[in-house]
């Protein structure tokens, strides 16, 4: 993902165990609360650290494809067990990150 350093390595990381923990989170039921909370700053934290430059455009494609299958599926399948649960809270982490990847490219923007 991100190039190389202290603080990418954090990013790398935030990301990985942001998505094991969701996972885990979606199996034991509706995540709400102050594990909402945070995935959300774990969200927050990877879309800080862990895009770089080259990377912004397949990233936000991924996160918009991934945000949208994510709510439209865990609307469709939330009766099944876990996989609504599962959905969103990988939603929590995936909302947060984009939005955060979406404004740098906008000021990126325009600035140029």
């Amino acid at each position: 993902m991100a190039k190389q350093g202290g603080m990418d390595v954090l990013g790398r990381w935030a990301f990985l165990i942001g998505v094991i923990l969701a996972v885990v989170l979606g199996f034991l039921g509706p995540v709400s609360g102050t594990w909402a909370m945070v995935l959300v700053v774990i969200g927050i934290i990877v879309g800080l650290l862990n895009v770089a430059d080259r990377e912004v455009t397949p990233f936000l494609m991924s996160g918009a494809v991934l945000i949208i299958a994510s709510a439209l599926g865990g609307n469709l399948l939330g009766g099944l067990p876990y996989v609504g649960a599962i959905l969103d809270a990988l939603l929590a982490i995936f909302v947060p990150a984009t939005v955060i990847v979406a404004v740098k490219n906008v000021f990126s923007l325009a600035r140029s």
